[in-house]
């Protein structure tokens, strides 16, 4: 089973700008759909965005839609979440995951399909 590993958070401040990578274990990550979620303290986990097996179709929360860009780059087997003006509200663990069993799955941003889930990496926005 494939593995993912998030990476490229830290401290930034209101405004700012994050890259975070979710990067696979095994060359069939390819052929899956992944999102990015995240979870606040004291709050449950979220919907941020989702990009699809060929990368087109494309997924946002409205509250980080035009702000957040997702893609990936399948022969680094690795997805991308680029924050862009980013706020309190947006301090969170972020967390990479794939709809693992689902082959060619579509986009979603329903926490149950997706079956494989990395660690997470801290995101905090200071104002």
């Amino acid at each position: 089973q494939v593995q993912v590993v998030e990476s490229g958070g830290g401290l930034v401040q209101a405004g700012g700008s994050l890259r975070l990578s979710c990067a696979a274990s095994e060359r069939t990550f390819s052929s899956r759909t992944v999102g990015w979620f995240r979870q606040a303290p004291g709050k449950e986990r979220e919907f941020v965005a989702a990009i699809s097996w060929s990368g087109p179709s494309t997924y946002y929360a409205d509250s980080v839609k035009g702000r957040f860009t997702i893609s990936r780059d399948n022969a680094k087997n690795t997805v991308y979440l680029q924050m862009g003006s980013l706020n309190s509200e947006d301090t969170a663990v972020y967390y990479c995951a794939v709809r693992w069993s689902t082959q060619y799955g579509g986009v979603t941003s329903n926490n149950r399909a997706y079956d494989v889930w990395g660690q997470g990496t801290q995101v905090t926005v200071s104002s």
